[in-house]
């Protein structure tokens, strides 16, 4: 039933965005392969499927899922199943479509409490830079708190619930202050926004707060004025949550390796791992009770945090 969720959500939305946008129909009955005349037998919407579950399950390699799993006991909900050489091919044509799907689909509703964090993506060992050639002139060189690394960053924005808001690919150089970026990820947002001290800045804070967004960080040793509200505070500790979901989309859904030999299997790959996400029942979440109580010792109004 769950595969079945998953390519009836996938399939109604491509029908969709293929009529709006005057592509070939995805029905390999109605279209034929302009190159080899043949019919399409593998679907764009069961390719998307496919590269969705494996993201579930615990292969590390797609190949190795392909032909073992798929192929041997997914027979009967694919039952015009192609060599695994062709499905690569198909992969690079689906990213447009999966891109679209999560943006339009299976984004999370902005709430008063967003959190927002970057996570490194890594193409390959730093003692490999030189020789790099997939993504050469693509991606570059970034810095996180540990250490060097060369590949792609990833933006994230969630909610109090874990639900992905929004998100930004970018080469690892890319500060995660920049005006450009803030601008694309922040659309849409209100209220308080957290992040951790890389995203402390005046000017950052001034215009978000122009937006309606008031950019919520925790302070320096050297900043002076560092007074912060109690409830500010207690929502301020609650931001490791976004920790919580960068580890499940790089251990579990697998989003970064370092075997990639194209760079739209790349943006497959990681569509298709945040998609996995997003059809996730149980999400990390902050839990947060809005119940007001008095503290008997100190007479305070407060906000309960579970």
């Amino acid at each position: 039933m769950f595969i079945t969720t998953i390519f009836c959500e996938v399939d109604d939305f491509c029908v969709q965005f293929d009529a709006k946008f005057n592509k070939k129909s995805l029905c390999y009955n109605d279209k034929y392969n302009k190159k080899t005349g043949k019919k399409r037998m593998l679907c764009i919407s069961e390719v998307i499927t496919i590269l969705i579950l494996f993201h579930f399950s615990h292969y590390r390699t797609l190949k190795h899922y392909y032909k073992d799993f798929v192929k041997k006991y997914l027979k009967g909900y694919f039952p015009h199943l192609v060599s695994y050489n062709r499905f690569v091919e198909l992969e690079e044509e689906v990213s447009p479509y999966i891109i679209s799907f999560l943006k339009t689909k299976c984004k999370g509703k902005s709430t008063n409490i967003s959190i927002i964090d970057s996570t490194p993506l890594k193409v390959c060992h730093n003692r490999r830079i030189h020789s790099h050639k997939v993504f050469k002139e693509l991606a570059d060189r970034g810095k996180t708190s540990t250490g060097w690394f060369y590949g792609f960053k990833l933006h994230l924005i969630i909610n109090e619930n874990g639900e992905i808001i929004n998100f930004v690919l970018t080469p690892g150089n890319i500060d995660d202050r920049n005006e450009e970026m803030i601008d694309k990820i922040t659309k849409n947002i209100f209220g308080k926004l957290i992040g951790d001290k890389g995203y402390i800045s005046k000017k950052l804070t001034k215009k978000l707060l122009e937006k309606g967004i008031y950019l919520l960080t925790k302070f320096r040793k050297n900043m002076k004025d560092n007074y912060i509200a109690f409830i500010d505070k207690l929502i301020l500790d609650k931001r490791g949550i976004i920790e919580t979901v960068n580890g499940l989309l790089k251990n579990d859904e697998q989003i970064e390796h370092t075997r990639h030999r194209s760079f739209f299997n790349f943006l497959s790959n990681l569509f298709a791992g945040l998609a996995a996400y997003l059809f996730r029942e149980k999400k990390p979440c902050l839990n947060l009770d809005y119940t007001r109580f008095f503290d008997n010792n100190k007479n305070k109004l407060c906000l309960c945090l579970i």
